[in-house]
């Protein structure tokens, strides 16, 4: 009888000791967990709301929700008596361990966060990029994927993507054709002038606004050089180019203008 009143005189002992820190890491637990779904689903209505990717929407949601699950129940345990301070330090340092060995994925996860965020290009647009070019297909949260013009498949990690510099060609809704014609010294500028005008005014694709651009630009070894300068939709730009190449082409011969090519005079004198 006496170990029976021993006994229950510890565990009320036990009670009034630890029962008051445990109703209260019980309370900070569960006020904590709603709490933190209530923010939680804040910020996914505050995301939905704003020009951010879905799918980084997600992944920021789901990150706000870990970091303040997390700080709840390190809380709840502190209140507990439970000593955080070395359970922090591992954490901490199986922390710094794990982004050593993943530093590059982290790099590719940061920049890809970055691209979604920030938007310096979006799915359809056409991109020069780390040495390729081509249409952007899809933006994963590690790679961007790149679909060629002859078709191929190129896949960039967007670590370098984001923090390196890019082109992106279809962001601007007009674009600037340039280029060089020439011809042959002696042919006649002005003859020139009127037929490189006449094949850019007969190609309704070309703005009237800005005006296109004429000039002699260089008197070149073997040829007198003409500037051309016409603003295009973008997506006229090549269609444009290589029409204009073409008849400049199939013209100049007809309206007697020589298109030159690099030669060398070589003279010969006969020494006695």
């Amino acid at each position: 009888m006496e170990n029976f009143e021993f006994n229950t005189d510890s565990l009320l002992d036990l009670v009034w000791t630890y029962g008051p820190n445990l109703v209260k890491a019980v309370l900070v637990l569960v006020l904590g967990l709603w709490i933190a779904k209530l923010i939680t689903g804040v910020v996914r209505k505050v995301l939905g709301k704003s020009n951010v990717d879905k799918s980084l929407q997600g992944f920021l949601a789901s990150l706000v929700s870990i970091l303040l699950k997390v700080m709840v129940y390190i809380t709840a345990l502190g209140m507990l008596g439970v000593e955080m301070t070395s359970f922090v330090a591992i954490l901490g340092a199986a922390g710094l361990a794990v982004g050593l060995a993943l530093s590059g994925t982290l790099q590719n996860f940061a920049g890809g966060v970055m691209i979604l965020l920030f938007k310096p290009f979006k799915v359809g647009d056409f991109i020069e990029a780390q040495g390729y070019s081509g249409s952007v297909k899809e933006i994963q949260i590690f790679v961007t994927i790149l679909t060629t013009a002859d078709n191929k498949t190129i896949i960039i990690p967007n670590g370098p993507l984001a923090t390196n510099s890019l082109t992106n060609y279809s962001t601007q809704p007009t674009r600037r054709v340039d280029w060089t014609f020439g011809i042959g010294y002696g042919d006649d500028v002005d003859k020139a002038y009127e037929v490189l005008k006449r094949l850019i005014e007969a190609d309704d694709r070309v703005l009237k606004d800005p005006e296109p651009f004429y000039a002699v630009s260089e008197l070149a070894d073997s040829s007198v050089n003409f500037t051309v300068r016409v603003w295009v939709n973008a997506a006229d730009y090549w269609g444009v180019y290589f029409r204009m190449n073409e008849e400049v082409y199939k013209t100049f011969g007809k309206e007697g203008l020589n298109i030159p090519y690099p030669q060398t005079d070589v003279h010969l004198h006969k020494v006695d």
